[in-house]
């Protein structure tokens, strides 16, 4: 009885300690994630740049000819630099906020599973004690009636004399 329940408390054992390993493992691989993304969102606002610098550079003169010629209600061309560059500003912003709160859910998440693992954990450990105390009691019950029982057949028996 107690070798299974040895070999039983073992397997939770393992589980909750593989569980445990496999949560710091998926948190250290989005922590490693952070710098990819960050590498990624200046590598976008870089090329932005470009495009804001080769927007002026070729096309300023361009759309100016045309304003001056045709359109002079569109504004001028640095009015649509500037605009493009504030949609660029804009999109980065939300792409960044959006990740702090997709991490902040994901850790949310984590924390979430590990107090849930721990409240398992304590859980098991009540029941294990519930389960031994009730062993306890119904040995104790078993010995009691044991005994009484066999006062029972003692006092029935016919004392003999000699």
């Amino acid at each position: 009885m107690s070798s299974n329940k040895d070999k039983n408390r073992e397997i939770i054992n393992i589980t909750l300690d593989e569980t445990k390993s496999t949560v710091k493992k998926t948190t250290d691989e989005a922590i490693k994630e952070i710098p990819r993304y960050t590498k990624a969102v200046n590598n976008f606002l870089e090329s932005q740049k470009e495009v804001i610098n080769s927007m002026e550079s070729l096309w300023v003169p361009y759309i100016e000819n045309v304003q001056n010629s045709y359109l002079s209600y569109w504004g001028s061309p640095q009015r649509v630099t500037e605009n493009y560059a504030r949609a660029v500003s804009n999109i980065t912003d939300s792409t960044i906020a959006s990740t702090r709160v997709a991490n902040n859910v994901l850790f949310a998440s984590m924390e979430a599973w590990k107090a849930s693992l721990q409240h398992a954990r304590d859980n098991a450990k009540e029941f294990s004690r519930l389960h031994t105390n009730f062993a306890r009691t119904f040995e104790n019950v078993a010995k009691d009636s044991l005994r009484d029982f066999s006062n029972r057949d003692i006092q029935s028996q016919p004392h003999t004399r000699q």
